[in-house]
């Protein structure tokens, strides 16, 4: 009896804590954003990383469009207001009860809405949706920050301001005085970030041309062996390896069509490598020989096949280090002579890859990852590399968080509901 007793007292507790369980979401986001401007549920589909929600915070700040709340939650919060995401918003905004402008991305939805704030954040949301909802989730909350900004400017400051009256043309003049020096930090901030956002750009397309290079290169490879694959004698494991030659290079041209960021290109190189070491395992077994020991591919080219061994060598200023390479670069250097290095462009000159700065290293990592140049290449990277990039670290260069998004069918959410009134809008992604 004592034991049905306890089951029972159990069974009632699961009960009871159900649905208070239910509304953690839109609670512990009230909760955050009275700390932070910005709050992301650990359980958000489109999350943001802790680099983006930083940027964002600073941009709320820098572009004037504060006080201002963001939260990115996932899915299943809209079912805590009924399966509406503008009710899960105003949730939010309830609980909070602080005037300011309040956006939120539930699940693949974008909602936007303004408390005691004079700017229309529904037409904002939906604006901002429309112009950057296929470049991901924080280019759409930036944007949106920056459209926040530029309407209060242009209309005041919402509903920051309750107070009428005198006050005098001094006080006028201090604020003034004030604003004009501030007013020309935000612009000439925009325009660094507008510049660094441009470089980016630039950069990610360079480096998105080198491996296109090296995809070009596998590609002249299995097409070059062709003939001796329809050979009716051709070697059956040789037929496989150019088979898998064939689907590597496959899987890279498909991840290069995907590329957002430099990060992305890792996925890229990495089928590479794996599908010139195919085609080296396939050129020896056709023509009656084995394959190759799979090595890492020759440090100084990648496109120089797989490795067959490692030699002491050091950049100009640097320690010397082992690293993989080719036959035909092993011979170049116990000659005397300098290795054949692989050269990319980085603002218009040419320099060896391992000096090309960060956005490279993804590319590198493809063919050369678990570890295995621990020392040389990043510290090549941050020696030389570095001075190329004019000190200029980029944070919009992390402003993209891939994904493939479609556009949205965007609704006109018109009055505030019971907190305060204002517009809520948006759409999804």
């Amino acid at each position: 009896m004592r034991l049905r007793s306890l089951l029972l007292s159990a069974v009632v507790c699961l009960l009871v804590a159900a649905p208070a369980h239910a509304q953690s979401a839109l609670e512990n986001a009230a909760q955050a954003l009275r700390d932070s401007a910005v709050y992301v549920d650990p359980d958000a589909e489109r999350s943001l990383s802790e680099r983006q929600q930083a940027r964002l915070r600073e941009l709320i700040a820098e572009s004037g469009a504060g006080p201002m709340y963001i939260a990115v939650l996932p899915a299943s919060a809209r079912d805590q207001a009924g399966g509406d995401t503008t009710a899960a918003l105003r949730e939010i905004a309830r609980d909070l009860r602080e005037p300011g402008v309040y956006a939120g991305v539930i699940g693949d939805s974008f909602r936007a809405g303004s408390l005691g704030a004079d700017v229309p954040a529904g037409e904002l949301a939906s604006a901002s949706l429309d112009a950057k909802g296929t470049d991901g989730t924080y280019a759409v909350l930036a944007d949106f920050v920056r459209r926040v900004g530029d309407a209060r400017a242009e209309g005041g400051s919402g509903g920051s301001g309750r107070g009428g009256g005198g006050g005098g043309g001094f006080p006028f003049l201090l604020l003034l005085l004030l604003g004009v020096p501030l007013a020309a930090f935000a612009l000439s901030r925009r325009r660094q970030r507008k510049r660094e956002a441009e470089y980016a750009r630039a950069e990610l397309e360079e480096v998105k041309e080198v491996a296109r290079e090296d995809l070009v290169a596998l590609g002249d490879d299995i097409r070059a062996l062709d003939l001796d694959v329809q050979m009716p004698d051709a070697d059956p494991e040789g037929k496989q390896h150019y088979n898998q030659a064939v689907e590597r290079y496959t899987d890279a041209e498909q991840a290069l069509d995907r590329v957002q960021r430099p990060e992305d290109v890792e996925r890229v190189t990495s089928a590479l490598e794996e599908g010139r070491w195919a085609m080296s395992a396939a050129k020896a077994e056709l023509a009656g020989g084995e394959a190759p020991e799979r090595r890492p591919p020759c440090f100084f080219d990648p496109r120089h096949g797989p490795s067959v061994g490692e030699v002491e060598w050091a950049p100009q200023g640097g320690q010397p280090r082992p690293v993989p390479v080719c036959a035909a670069d092993l011979q170049r250097i116990n000659d005397g002579m300098d290795p054949e290095a692989r050269r990319v462009p980085v603002g218009g000159q040419m320099v060896p890859y391992w000096q090309a700065g960060p956005a490279y290293m993804p590319w590198a990592g493809g063919f050369f990852g678990g570890g295995l140049l621990p020392g040389l290449f990043v510290g090549s990277l941050l020696g030389g590399g570095m001075g190329l990039m004019g000190g200029a670290m980029m944070d919009d260069a992390f402003a993209a968080d891939g994904g493939d998004f479609g556009g949205g069918d965007f609704a006109d959410f018109g009055g505030g509901g019971d907190f305060g009134g204002g517009d809520f809008g948006g759409g999804d992604f």
